[in-house]
This record gives C-alpha cells, structure tokens and sequence, in this order.
C-alpha cells in the first residue's frame, strides 16, 4: 500500500465531515497523542469550531475504533477507552502545519493534503454522472407533464368550443322561437283586460 492510499484508510466520515483522528496524525507526525494534543491545546484558538476540529462521543469513538486501533486502558473484565480523540477535519490538519513545524510533519501535511484532495476529487467524478442521470430524468419526467397538461389543456379548449356551439345553437333556437311567438300573438282582437272589474 503506498502513503497516499495509507492516508486515504486513516481518513474517516464522522458527523458528515472526512476527518483524521488525533492518533493516528500523532503516528503519522512521528510523536505521542498526548503531545499533538497538548500543542494543539496550547494554541486552541487556531481550531476554534467544528469545521477544524471536534472531539468524538463515546459512540463515534467505538464506531472508529472498529476501523482503527485506539490506545485502551483494561480494567478487570472489560477494557474501557483511555480518552475521547479529537477528529481534525481537512483545514484543520493544514492548520497543524503551522503548530508542528518540524519537517516530518510538513512532509507528512503535504501528503495528507493530497489524499483529501484526491478524495473529493474521486467523489465530484462518482457524483457527477449520478447527478447528469438525475437531471436528465428530471427532465424527462417534466417533459412528460407538460406534455400530459397540453393534451389536458387541447381536450378543455376542445369542450369548450364544443359548449359554445352548442350554447350558441341553443341561443339562436329560442330566439327563433321568440320571433315566432311574437308574429303569432299579434292580433287585431282587443285583449281582454286582467284585473278586478269596478262596476
């Protein structure tokens, strides 16, 4: 395995973010847990906030502990976990540079940064056709629905000239028969009047 894909196994998802665990950057850097964390803590203003740095729960660290070694402290029957690792997300391993200044630990920043980088770009190139297909349905889908609504719409314009024939029709017959009861009701025989009649 070479150091790029060794550091692509190191770096885990936790909370939504690719981070790497405070233990294995200390492997890596060549120095104790305890004294990465001790100068990080010396100088925790740089990490301010989850997007640099964060500290595990109990169970995101037995979740991380399946996939990698975390120095245990045993007690009795079971063994229980020494101390809560701190995840380092990508900006915060760069912001390690600036606190271990040693070569080996520039040497090693480099590499990691090359292996998130290498991440991300793997993922956009898996992504990107996933999204190209989604959107192509996409629009298929919207091309079929407003294809359907035409129809739908053509079929209302359709019923609708169909009613106004028929209404116009229906017009121009009792019109018709208007006129008709009109030349027949005129006559010259006085009407006979409607009313009381006085005497």
């Amino acid at each position: 395995m070479n150091e790029l894909e060794t550091i692509r196994s190191r770096i885990h998802e936790i909370r939504g973010q690719r981070v790497m665990l405070d233990f294995d950057l200390a492997k890596m850097y060549g120095v104790e847990t305890r004294v990465l964390n001790q100068a990080v803590k010396r100088n925790i203003q740089r990490f301010e906030g989850d997007d640099f740095m964060f500290q595990l729960t109990k169970d995101e660290t037995e979740l991380a502990r399946s996939k990698s070694q975390i120095v245990t402290l045993n007690k009795g029957r079971g063994s229980n976990i020494k101390y809560l690792p701190f995840a380092f997300t990508e900006m915060g391993v760069a912001m390690l540079s600036s606190v271990l200044r040693s070569e080996t630990a520039i040497n090693v920043n480099r590499g990691i940064m090359r292996a998130f980088v290498t991440m991300r770009h793997a993922l956009t190139a898996v992504a990107l056709p996933a999204k190209v297909e989604e959107l192509e349905r996409g629009i298929e889908d919207l091309r079929r629905r407003v294809d359907a609504i035409m129809v739908s719409q053509d079929e209302i314009l359709a019923d609708q000239n169909d009613i106004n024939e028929s209404t116009r029709a229906q017009l121009d017959a009792i019109s018709t028969a208007l006129s008709e009861l009109q030349s027949n009701g005129a006559s010259d025989k006085p009407r006979r009047r409607i009313g009381f009649v006085q005497d």
